[in-house]
Formats: structure tokens, C-alpha cells, sequence
């Protein structure tokens, strides 16, 4: 079977330095690419079909998509899965938005679960949303430097 084609100038691979890219682990990854490119507004940049990766270009920053799997020699015995218990948090992505009350009801209407809505806290502006597998998000906004 051959490889999907790649736009190697939107693929995440830097000729210097580096640039940070975040896997999760999906169990839907139809379902989470659309999460990413229709609702966050993210470019699929590499789809290698239902069980291999997805690169998604999310603003500045880079979403690899995997379903579960063993991860292989490099790591044996161990596998990759999704959050278990959404009531535990043990990462999440944090976005930084102009305007969090215009991407609250963006995406909103878009059909992102929001936990919680929009808080000022001080120095920023927050709230968190979840995404197809439970994964955390929070969305912010800078005020500080504003004010």
C-alpha cells in the first residue's frame, strides 16, 4: 500500500532547531481530526489512515493523532492510550486567544463541550474544555499586560 503524499513545506520537521509537537492518543481518530480542524479551526496536514498517525498544525503548534497501540521495540512493553478517568488530569493544552469570549462562543457553537465558561482571574481570563477522548483544554486570554 503506498503512503499518502506530504506536503514536506507543512509537515512538522524543522531544517534547525526544534519545534514542540503533542501526541494523544484518540480512540476515534475521525472523530478527534474533525474536533481539531473543524471546531479549534486546525490544518490536517498528514493522515496515514485509520490506525497510524495524524498531523495536525493547531496555530503555531503541532497535534499528533495515534490510536491506541503498543508502542514497539522503542519502548517494549509499553502502550499508548487515552485518558482512563477524565476526573484526573495529568496533562492538557493550554491556547492563548485575543478574544476568549468571541472563541468561547465560536467553538461553542461549533459544538466544543466547555466545562466551564470564560473566568477573570486576574491576570487572564480562562475557562476549560474537553475534547472527544477528555482530554483537558484551557483556553485564555491575557489581561494583565492590557490593563
Amino acid at each position: 500500500m503506498s503512503q499518502p503524499k506530504i506536503d514536506r513545506s507543512k509537515f512538522p520537521a524543522p531544517e534547525q532547531g526544534f519545534l514542540v509537537t503533542f501526541l494523544l492518543t484518540v480512540t476515534d481518530k475521525q472523530r478527534s481530526t474533525k474536533f481539531y480542524t473543524e471546531i479549534l479551526g486546525g490544518e490536517l496536514v498528514v493522515d496515514r489512515g485509520k490506525n497510524e498517525i495524524s498531523a495536525i498544525q493547531l496555530a503555531n503548534s503541532w497535534l499528533i493523532l495515534h490510536t491506541p497501540a503498543e508502542v514497539g521495540e522503542d519502548l517494549p512493553g509499553f502502550r499508548i492510550e487515552p485518558p482512563t478517568d477524565t476526573g484526573r488530569i495529568s496533562c492538557y493544552l493550554e491556547l492563548r486567544v485575543a478574544d476568549i469570549w468571541q472563541t468561547y462562543r465560536e467553538w461553542s457553537a461549533k459544538g466544543a463541550h466547555f466545562v466551564t465558561e470564560p473566568k477573570d482571574r486576574g491576570a487572564e481570563i480562562r475557562c476549560y474544555l474537553r475534547d472527544p477522548d477528555g482530554y483537558y483544554i484551557e483556553l485564555g486570554q491575557e489581561i494583565a499586560a492590557l490593563g
